[in-house]
């Protein structure tokens, strides 16, 4: 393992770590010499906690509710206390409550919203608080990772899923917003939209689909490899990035575009030429071209409904 590749030494913090994703994260991070601090709602945090350690590395579990706000300062908390410091945070928990918007109740709004996006921030202003004060007393950058889950459903607009989709929209102007934010110290702050085979998707994703060499494709794993590496040393220029990763790709996302610019002829648009200019140009366009690109290294390109993967 080479000197850039490598979390010994350091301490990282995985949400929703006691199944699927955040399992697969969690142990990918110890792979590669980590302590982990395992968060999730219930006893699966102390199995995957445990299961780390017979591996042979460090890890304790913190049970709790992401979405309460002073989690994020337990989880840096426990992190500092067990291990000596933090320097990776990988925001994963989240939950599903689906509904068209027309059945979409308030608290299927605030329990996504809660979990996902306010999960996201208070974990993330927790390590943002921790880190500024290490660079303040070193007087100088120190090593700070967060790596957070987003989806593609932030560029597609699921229509069973506007909380979800709104969410995780939310949580990549959150990383955007980090990145530059906490640049000067040291920190990166990347996004991942996955795709994988875990509970919550079993019901999309069915049965295993082997790859050459008897890998299933769409194993929670082949995201965690990315994961880690975005935790790792050799990451240090990457930041502020969005990535789609499922299967066998990693897809960079490119910021959005002006896609075309109409411009009033004397300063000031009327009715009739706004009419003029867009009625024709959206005349007959595809009901499902939105403002987010649809086809990106292989991705869905019907505007069909995407599925969620945390």
């Amino acid at each position: 393992m080479s000197s850039t590749n490598t979390l010994e030494g350091r301490t990282a913090v995985v949400t929703g770590a006691g199944a699927g994703l955040g399992r697969a994260e969690a142990l990918a991070l110890a792979g590669l010499g980590a302590n982990v601090v395992v968060n999730d709602v219930g006893p699966a945090a102390d199995d995957v906690a445990a299961e780390i350690k017979a591996l042979g590395s460090q890890a304790v579990a913190v049970t709790g509710d992401i979405g309460d706000w002073a989690m994020g300062d337990r989880l840096v908390g426990a992190a500092v206390e067990s291990f000596g410091g933090l320097d990776v945070v990988v925001n994963n928990a989240g939950v599903l409550r689906d509904r068209m918007l027309f059945n979409l109740s308030e608290s299927d709004w605030d329990d996504v919203i809660r979990v996902h996006l306010k999960g996201h921030a208070g974990l993330s202003r927790a390590a943002a608080v921790h880190w500024r004060a290490a660079s303040k007393a070193l007087g100088g950058p120190v090593y700070g990772r967060i790596v957070n889950t987003s989806s593609e459903a932030f560029l597609f607009g699921a229509p069973g899923q506007p909380n979800y989709s709104a969410a995780k929209a939310g949580i990549t102007a959150l990383t955007l917003a980090t990145a530059q934010g906490m640049a000067r110290y040291g920190v990166r702050a990347n996004a991942i939209c996955p795709r994988a085979r875990t509970a919550m998707t079993a019901d999309s994703f069915g049965e295993g689909v082997n790859a050459p060499g008897g890998f299933d494709i769409m194993a929670p794993e082949r995201v965690a490899t990315l994961v880690a590496h975005l935790a790792s040393p050799a990451a240090d220029e990457i930041n502020g990035q969005v990535f789609v990763v499922y299967g066998d790709m990693v897809a960079l996302l490119a910021p959005p575009t002006v896609e075309q610019k109409f411009t009033a002829a004397d300063g000031t648009f009327t009715p009739e030429e706004l009419d003029a200019q867009l009625t024709p140009y959206f005349s007959g366009r595809d009901p499902y071209r939105t403002y987010a690109a649809y086809s990106v290294a292989g991705l869905d390109t019907t505007g069909t409904q995407q599925t969620p993967t945390s």
